[in-house]
């Protein structure tokens, strides 16, 4: 039986090519989910997606309505130009701040001013791994649903929560939680594993070009240090900053 499409030049697969760009994306409140295992990571989260293009039916097992597309279609559609078979469009996820609900207590990862999606998808991964909470993005430049980050995270997207937010609406939300703040920061003389980093947390990482504004470190309770050999390199990728501090958290707190 034929696929339902078979050229790339078909009206779904120029709509499912426009979701690669942002704009788009975010006027249709739309994202794609591209390959096997992250399709079914976000069906093991209890994501539903909105249609589903898949190049073999009998593949993979999919959820509500799916259209069979012919793989060299299905590929053009792609953002990495290899669909490995299955894309997925789903509901952009909610991003709010007011819809997070910190456990007791809470381990929240705050990354400022964090331009490059693979960064964000690596930090999203990092942070399930090390059971925080929630992933809290603040400025203006970074997109959730950018298929580099639903790929870097390897599923850690639907599973963490995350929200973006600004300090306006997260400085009193950090207070009325009662959430420590720690800021990294080159400038500290306090190293990492001497700080408390127990009890209701929030650590804060910036990009690794200008660090953190001023306005985080204001808020901060606390200022660390990652001991580094500055003699060979001036910075640490934020992804990695974000591991390491992460992870002295959780072995203070186990």
């Amino acid at each position: 039986m034929p696929p339902d499409i078979t050229s790339p030049a078909n009206d779904r697969i120029k709509w499912l090519a426009r979701l690669r760009d942002r704009r788009h994306r975010d006027v249709e409140g739309l994202f794609v989910i591209e390959g096997k295992r992250l399709y079914r990571r976000a069906l093991e989260a209890g994501l539903v997606p909105e249609i589903t293009f898949l190049a073999d039916p009998t593949d993979i097992a999919t959820v509500g309505k799916v259209l069979t597309v012919d793989p060299g279609a299905l590929d053009k559609a792609s953002y990495r130009r290899e669909s490995q078979g299955v894309i997925g469009v789903f509901h952009q996820l909610n991003t709010s701040l007011d819809r997070l609900q910190p456990a007791e207590p809470p381990l929240i990862l705050i990354a400022e001013n964090v331009e490059k999606p693979g960064n964000l998808g690596a930090m999203l991964r990092t942070a399930a791994a090390a059971g925080a909470d929630a992933l809290i993005t603040v400025g203006e430049t970074l997109d959730a649903h950018n298929p580099n980050v639903v790929r870097a995270s390897m599923g850690a997207l639907f599973n963490v929560s995350l929200a973006m937010s600004n300090w306006d609406e997260l400085a009193p939300w950090l207070d009325a939680n009662d959430i420590r703040v720690v800021c990294a920061a080159p400038d500290a003389s306090e190293p990492l594993w001497e700080a408390r980093l127990t009890g209701p947390l929030a650590l804060v990482v910036g990009a690794e070009d200008w660090g953190l504004s001023d306005r985080a470190l204001a808020l901060a309770d606390d200022t660390v240090l990652i001991p580094q050999d500055t003699g060979i390199v001036d910075s640490l990728n934020v992804s990695v900053a974000a591991a390491i501090l992460l992870f002295e958290a959780r072995r203070q707190r186990t």
